[in-house]
């Protein structure tokens, strides 16, 4: 805790400097300036208001002993004593918040993200399956009060998808569902199952952040663009003009569609965007050995063919493998009731992470 509290001390001076900076003129005219710095005080408030509290409750501690030792009021003395009491309990809580405050954060958790949903083995029960995915992370989303952005499907006549890929963006995307990776397994009954036989099928989930600037050049020769008349929502006016714009990238085959934006030129540069971190991600999970060092010791590896939930429709059960968690509540999870889910397995991550530093500081 030692070495904590003397990085603390820094953080603390640092964090007075970026209020000091808030309130010089130069800065508030520099909107740009401004956001990226009130963002950074944003981010580092709770963790100098636990250490100043933290800081306050030690001196109370040592004052009230003095009192102790020293003063002949005995009614001086039990007060001195039961705060004390209080503090004692306050002091290794704040301990332990601070700790996790100070924990190396991801970079990409501040990040919107790109989902892509697949339907894996199954045939037509996992396609289903994939729709019931995208269906409750819309739903988790809108409880979130994030947005959520259609990019790509290929919908099955069933009414499932054999895959999906959509954008949600807000506040920290990428530090709730970044556990999502991987394959979610089902066992039901398909409607097409006419014996009443639980059938079990798969659908794979990757999470990828949106990179704003991704260090990364694509060929111009390497994308097919196609542009078409958008449907849906929109007026008239989006669907008289062909402005949804469709974006291959041939080397590796993935597929960007964009059709939200008003204009072809929007659409073509949201494309391009969101192609752009999909062709990053791709390269970026092709050299595994750096992927898996990343990951070894988070929830799973991250790995998109690793088994990491089966949602059990006839016991209405879901269960977590990567930390042993099992919910009786499985029509409330598919109505994107994913919280208890989620934080679980954040504190899972989180009470490794402070693992490994106590080994390391041992």
């Amino acid at each position: 805790m030692d070495n904590v509290m003397a990085q603390l001390e820094g953080l603390v001076a640092h964090y007075e400097e970026l209020q000091e900076m808030m309130a010089d003129p130069e800065v508030i005219n520099d909107t740009k300036r401004y956001m990226e710095i009130s963002k950074e005080e944003a981010d580092l408030r709770e963790v100098v208001q636990k250490y100043k509290k933290y800081k306050q409750d030690k001196k109370e501690l040592e004052d009230n002993k003095k009192i102790i030792a020293n003063e002949s009021d005995e009614d001086l003395i039990e007060m001195a004593k039961e705060e004390n009491s209080e503090i004692e309990k306050e002091i290794p809580e704040l301990e332990d918040q601070i700790k996790i405050l100070m924990l190396p954060k991801d970079p990409n958790d501040d990040k919107d993200i790109i989902m892509e949903i697949r339907g894996a083995a199954g045939g037509d029960e996992a396609s289903l399956f994939a729709g019931d995915l995208l269906r409750m992370y819309e739903k988790y989303a809108e409880r979130q009060g994030w947005k959520v952005s259609l990019i790509d499907s290929e919908p099955t006549e069933v009414g499932g998808y054999k895959r999906v890929a959509i954008m949600i963006t807000g506040d920290k995307v990428y530090s709730k569902l970044k556990y999502e990776n991987g394959a979610h397994r089902v066992q039901r009954i398909p409607v097409t199952e006419s014996q009443g036989r639980v059938h079990t099928s798969t659908a794979t989930v990757a999470v990828m952040p949106e990179y704003e600037q991704v260090d990364i050049d694509i060929d111009p020769k390497d994308i097919r663009v196609d542009v078409y008349r958008s449907s849906g929502a929109g007026g008239q006016h989006i669907n008289k003009t062909s402005s949804a714009v469709r974006m291959t990238h041939l080397p590796t085959g993935i597929v960007v569609a964009m059709q939200d934006q008003r204009s072809q030129q929007q659409n073509r540069e949201k494309a391009m965007q969101i192609l752009k971190s999909r062709v990053y991600d791709y390269y970026e999970s092709q050299n595994q050995a750096k992927y898996d060092a990343k990951r070894k010791n988070a929830v799973g590896t991250g790995d998109r063919s690793e088994r990491i939930r089966t949602y059990n429709y006839p016991q209405n059960r879901v269960t977590d493998h990567r930390i042993g968690l099992t919910i009786n509540k499985l029509d409330r999870v598919m109505n994107g009731e994913l919280d208890e889910i989620i934080d679980a397995l954040i504190l899972y991550n989180q009470t490794k992470q402070l693992e490994e530093l106590a080994d390391k500081n041992a």
